[in-house]
């Protein structure tokens, strides 16, 4: 007898081997119906799979994360069936699943139109509606590789010639299309109902620039009809967010064909800069940081020193003075150390707070740019901290609590924690790598914090705990970090004196907030939507008059707004009041002061909020005092 225990406990007894469909089909017709796929054993295989011996199995189905991926996964190969149908010539590579969908990259000679795109969708519908089986089947390696050139398939073959020659490999066949892939896969394309198909991009063969440029096919997929709008609809929204298109519209920034990467701010996009790197710079004097400034060039010795020379030297940019290397520094950490090398540090020192507002550069592939969230110029909220092994779990909690506020100051009210842990690769005992990770542990616990554990995910020196921001259309971004680091101050020689007064090695604590203060200011206007709170709008109030003879009465409403500290301009053009209205509406500015006869006779402003809410008419001082209040509070 075969005993199949599930995931409630219970078991099942067959008499002979029994596949996960058959095994569904005993539980229920409707999970029989349902089920994508099994976990035997903890292992992810296909309905089809043959259990011959005693085994925990759990049916997986659409509800599941991992049936969601099956779902993904075999759609890429429904596309790939799709294209081969209608593109016979067309040659098939790769097709993994990503965040919220798959891509498939494909070889053919000329371009794909967005007429194409939409026929191989229907096609790719129509294939789903045949509700053809998904079989699997097992070949050598050296077989599967004529088989595939014997279809014209030179890409899969170059593939599947680069496993060891002693491995078999797995193809899975749907109708008339086969391909290589470790599966598993749903049991048959009538699973595949909710995707579409969003663009076409190039991607060279396997990464490389030197191979030939591919075309890749993203789409998405999803377990519902619901769940698939659902995600369209968020993508409309987020065009309207796109940080790119507001950076335009609302004259913040751009980016220039002869400084790619590098971000050129305009006045109002310097001012919502100068917000947010003054409030961090609060951030660092109100709780124990010493602001420092390291340089931008520094000597290649030093990179061999920290190792980046050998490992990251491909994404520094190097130059060369009198027969000396150096590099445009891709992070602060280097500089941090030479800082604390100055002078004898003594335990009493301890902690020590450095915080940055580093300049740093990287050499980004220029397919991976993206607006200001992804550059190859940016300045870093770094911060490094030098503390015993024992301060670890105290400054993770409040370094924890710390970044809370900044982030709901921000209009950030939901954060993902997550405490990676150690690798197979890794340096240093046992012991201390015990000790980091329960420090880490216990400082997020102090803060209140629920967190998951990725294991295995921290760095070859210590354990990280990252800090993920949801945004307002659920979208997830990692800024916030803070990194044990025992490896630097080993390899740079920093130490300090024990009470003991002998020399040790402090520890290193790697740590930032927002991170990249370009990549955050582009994801607070996409949080935002370009309406941003009081305190970071550039501008935040326009006086405008009725007509001329209101002018001076304008100027002098804005100039003692800004004598109080505000942000304010005057539109003093002969323009029509409702055309002023709107075009500063949209702006997106906070308020609009209208100003005509009654209101400068009465001292007073009429005021609309942003949203074209109409307050009335206030007095200036109810105003300026209404707006204080906004800012204060962070509104």
């Amino acid at each position: 007898m075969i005993h199949i225990t599930l995931p409630d406990g219970s078991q099942r007894e067959f008499p002979g081997p029994v596949t996960v469909a058959e095994v569904a089909q005993s539980i229920g017709a409707g999970l029989a119906k349902a089920a994508l796929g099994g976990k035997v054993d903890g292992k992810l295989v296909d309905t089809s799979f043959r259990i011959d011996h005693d085994v925990q199995l759990a049916i997986i189905t659409a509800k599941d994360a991992q049936g969601l991926e099956m779902i993904r996964h075999s759609t890429a190969h429904l596309l790939a069936y799709a294209v081969k149908e209608l593109f016979p010539e067309a040659q098939v590579t790769i097709g993994p699943v990503i965040e919220n969908g798959f891509y498939y990259d494909f070889s053919y000679k000329r371009p794909f139109t967005p007429e194409d795109l939409a026929a191989i969708e229907k096609k790719m519908e129509q294939l789903a509606a045949k509700d053809e089986p998904v079989l699997r089947r097992v070949l050598p390696r050296d077989e599967a590789v004529e088989y595939f050139k014997g279809l014209g398939e030179h890409y899969k073959a170059e593939i599947i010639a680069s496993i060891p020659a002693n491995e078999d490999v797995s193809l899975y066949r749907e109708g008339a299309f086969e391909d290589l892939c470790r599966g598993p896969h749903v049991p048959s394309t009538g699973k595949l109902r909710h995707f579409k198909l969003m663009k076409v991009a190039g991607a060279y063969w396997r990464g490389d620039h030197r191979n030939e440029m591919l075309q890749r096919i993203y789409g998405t997929a999803w377990a519902s009809k619901d769940d698939l709008k659902a995600y369209l609809t968020m993508l409309e929204e987020a065009e309207k967010r796109d940080h790119r298109r507001l950076g335009r519209e609302l004259d913040l920034f751009h980016i220039d064909e002869h400084a790619p990467g590098t971000v050129f701010w305009h006045p109002k996009g310097w001012t919502v800069w100068q917000e947010v790197e003054q409030y961090m710079r609060r951030v660092y004097r109100d709780n124990g940081y010493h602001e420092v400034k390291g340089p931008q060039i520094l000597d290649k010795t030093l990179w061999e020193k920290t190792g980046h020379w050998d490992k990251y030297r491909e994404n520094m940019f190097v130059t060369e003075s009198e027969k000396r290397d150096y590099a445009l520094k891709p992070m602060n950490c280097p500089g941090h150390i030479l800082i604390y090398k100055q002078g004898v540090k003594s335990y009493r020192d301890l902690p020590l707070r450095y915080g940055e507002f580093g300049n740093c550069h990287r050499n980004e592939p220029s397919g991976g740019l993206h607006g200001i969230m992804r550059v190859r110029g940016f300045t870093q909220d770094d911060g490094h901290i030098f503390c015993t092994e024992d301060m670890i779990q105290a400054e993770v909690a409040a370094f924890t609590r710390l970044l809370q506020k900044v982030y709901r100051d921000f209009g950030f009210t939901e954060i993902i924690y997550k405490l990676s842990t150690r690798p197979a690769a890794r340096i240093g005992t046992e012991e201390s790598w015990d000790k980091a990770e329960a420090a880490l542990a216990e400082g997020l616990r102090a803060s209140g914090c629920e967190f998951s554990y990725l294991p295995g995910e921290g760095a070859f020196y210590g354990p990280k705990i990252e800090y993920t921001l949801k945004d307002a259309l659920g979208r997830e971004w990692q800024c916030g970090t803070i990194q044990v680091d025992p490896n630097m101050p080993e390899r740079l020689d920093a130490e300090y004196v024990g009470e003991d007064g002998a020399r040790h090695r402090p520890i290193m604590l790697h740590r930032a907030i927002v991170g990249s203060l370009e990549r955050f200011i582009g994801i607070l206007i996409e949080q935002h939507a370009g309406a941003l709170p009081v305190w970071l709008a550039p501008v935040q109030v326009m006086v405008t008059g009725i007509t001329d003879a209101q002018a001076d009465y304008a100027r002098s409403v804005a100039k003692t707004l800004r004598n109080q500290g505000f942000r304010a301009e005057t539109d003093l053009r002969n323009e029509k009041i409702t055309y002023k209205i709107r075009e500063h509406s949209l702006q997106k500015l906070p308020y609009i002061l209208v100003v005509g006869d009654k209101e400068r006779e009465a001292g007073a402003v009429a005021v609309r909020a942003r949203g074209n809410v109409d307050l009335g008419v206030m007095s200036l001082e109810a105003f300026a005092k209404r707006i204080g209040e906004d800012i204060a509070s962070k509104a």
